[in-house]
């Protein structure tokens, strides 16, 4: 059975949404941040030497980073189900997308995050931040444009992995000025599988 380490607020609520959609049996360990460095729990490095989520435990292997679990659990348990066939030119996009999503997208929202604390010590770096926040925002918000999921009419493993792209967005008051993201992740946030891996998960503070 899979096991997935799962830290509250944090990315690893995209795997729970993934296993509730491929309605896979999975396992739910539990950690809690610190509350008030906000950081992971030095449990996690127990199963990972990085001490992040998500992890997942599948038998005797191990597998962490987002990306990966998700190619991963569709690979080896989905059936064919939440990615295109892979001599389709849909399945090049679908890889990209979930590249793309801690690859390049989530970079300036987290510098965005992080000189946000620094205050007038960070108003060197704010232009180029903004305007990177408003160049990858603007390029899924593009990318969305009259379509219901990043593939078009097919919802992928791609759209779960980039919902947290758009679920941070909105927590910093960005996702206003994107409106195809922001129904998009709407459309998202009203899935069942979605709403089961919540009351598994438990409270997770950008789902909304």
């Amino acid at each position: 059975m899979i096991i997935v380490h799962h830290l509250n607020d944090s990315r690893s609520e995209r795997i729970l949404w993934l296993l509730e959609e491929l309605s896979l049996p999975y396992e739910i360990r539990k950690y809690q941040r610190d509350p008030q460095t906000r950081l992971a729990t030095e449990e996690l490095k127990a199963i990972h030497p990085l001490g992040k989520s998500p992890v997942i435990t599948d038998g005797d292997r191990t597998v962490h980073e987002s990306g990966a679990i998700i190619d991963y659990v569709i690979r080896r348990h989905g059936g064919s189900r939440l990615q295109p066939a892979p001599e389709t030119a849909a399945y090049d996009s679908y890889v990209q997308w979930l590249h793309y999503a801690e690859g390049s997208a989530m970079l300036p929202l987290m510098l965005h995050l992080y000189t946000g604390r620094l205050g007038e010590a960070a108003a060197p770096l704010r232009p180029r931040i903004d305007a990177e926040l408003a160049n990858h925002l603007g390029f899924v918000d593009r990318a969305l444009a009259g379509r219901q999921f990043l593939l078009g009419d097919d919802f992928t493993g791609a759209d779960i992995q980039m919902s947290f792209v758009a679920e941070v967005a909105g927590a910093f008051g960005l996702r206003g000025a994107y409106p195809a993201m922001d129904g998009w992740i709407k459309r998202l946030h009203q899935r069942p599988a979605y709403q089961a891996a919540l009351e598994r998960g438990g409270p997770y503070a950008m789902a909304r």
